[in-house]
């Protein structure tokens, strides 16, 4: 969508990933929005006043009792006169502050006189965000209605430390942005949908797992384009390294086992979208420790059980959801493997896309891609889809279920 006439303020914390809200300022801009900024002292440590209006082509706003600016309760003016408030990167001191309701200087004094949406987009070491102090801080933001976008999991810029602590990237808050500010029908206003994304991995040892190649990417986009369609989303994610989507609930978990009884704890709900590619195969008896080459010897034998089929489960549970849907990636026999998987595990519809490297999908194939391209299959027959980017599927196909609910009984 178009933000042309929409004001932005962006109060910037202070943390390193500075560099990127000034990327985000241009990426608002483009697309038509106005753009405040707000910046924190500790954000001017690592980036400057000067760079932040060049940018927005507007003052930048730093101290609470500036003389020019609160002749008329500045702070209280910039809180209002915007349409959506983000803040990025969103640090753990902020978040602290808000949360208690602390008003010690321009930034949470913003925040806690404003009666506009507000976004933030966390950033910080992933000992920070793992601690107790900031996920009790952001469970009670989420309460208060504050919507979040990330942080995603990768290398963070102190040496040797990786984790969950990256701040989104500038069009992913873009994104969110968008979709805050969407004032679009919501035709699954009410209704609560599971969705699954991502691999799981099923560990041998503490060191190594059994895997696949999905990143995520198509089953977050669905998430997304339900959520924007007012849909409640409850998004349980295998490990990816791709940011949580916005207005959306996510639960994170590793193994299938894991994502089954997410799911299930979940129920009963409106809808359900199995998009996750979960192991069906994993060890019976995972090694406590690193299991050693030894010389001499052949490699170890691992012994295989098989995994709860989730789709199947829900397809036939006692609180089935009014409409299921799964996911079949496969390599050959597309269609025959997806009517097949349909007829046994219980859903309504099937989205089968070819994931094998003939496909012809961009230079990496669909996993790990940008693109797909789907069949659905149903006791209807099948409908061919063209060719386009998982956003446009995801858009596509939340219409899609937004169409089938409306004839559903729940």
């Amino acid at each position: 969508m178009s933000l042309s006439g929409k004001r932005i303020l962006l109060i910037i914390g202070g943390g390193i990933a500075a560099y990127k809200a000034l990327d985000l300022i241009r990426r608002l801009r483009e697309r038509g929005a106005s753009v405040r900024v707000v910046m924190t002292a500790a954000a001017q440590e690592f980036i400057t006043t000067l760079t932040a209006g060049a940018l927005s082509a507007d003052h930048v706003f730093t101290e609470l009792f500036d003389r020019n600016d609160e002749h008329d309760v500045g702070h209280i003016r910039l809180s209002r006169e915007a349409d959506l408030l983000v803040v990025a990167p969103a640090t753990a001191d902020l978040m602290a502050k808000l949360a208690n309701g602390h008003a010690n200087d321009l930034a949470s004094t913003v925040l806690l006189a404003t009666d506009k949406p507000v976004l933030m987009a966390p950033a910080m070491n992933p000992r920070m965000w793992a601690h107790a102090a900031t996920r009790r801080n952001r469970a009670t933001l989420g309460k208060d209605g504050i919507a979040f976008i990330g942080p995603g999991r990768g290398e963070m810029a102190e040496s040797h430390e990786a984790g969950e602590g990256r701040m989104a990237e500038p069009l992913e808050i873009v994104a969110a942005v968008e979709a805050l500010l969407d004032a679009g029908p919501k035709p699954l206003a009410g209704r609560k949908i599971i969705v699954t994304s991502g691999p799981t991995h099923e560990p041998i040892d503490p060191v190594r797992y059994i895997a696949n190649r999905s990143s995520g990417k198509q089953g977050h986009a669905i998430a997304a384009a339900l959520a924007r369609l007012g849909a409640d989303v409850r998004l349980v994610s295998g490990p990816v390294s791709i940011a949580d989507p916005a207005g959306v609930t996510t639960i994170h978990v590793e193994r299938a086992r894991e994502m089954r009884d997410a799911v299930e704890q979940l129920l009963p709900a409106d809808a359900a979208v199995f998009v996750a590619a979960v192991a069906d195969w994993r060890s019976e008896n995972s090694a406590g420790e690193k299991i050693k080459k030894v010389a001499g010897e052949g490699p170890p034998v691992l012994r295989m059980v098989e995994n709860p089929d989730i789709l199947a489960g829900v397809g036939h549970h006692s609180q089935r959801p009014g409409l299921v849907v799964g996911f079949a990636a496969e390599t050959q026999d597309l269609l025959r493997n997806a009517e097949a998987k349909l007829r046994k595990k219980g859903a309504d519809f099937i989205v089968a896309n070819d994931v094998s490297h003939e496909s012809g999908i961009g230079p990496s194939g669909v996993m790990g891609g940008d693109r797909n391209r789907v069949r659905i299959v149903s006791r209807a027959g099948v409908d061919e889809w063209p060719e386009m980017t998982k956003d446009e599927v995801a858009t596509r196909l939340a219409a899609l279920i937004a169409e089938r609910l409306k004839t559903t009984v729940v």
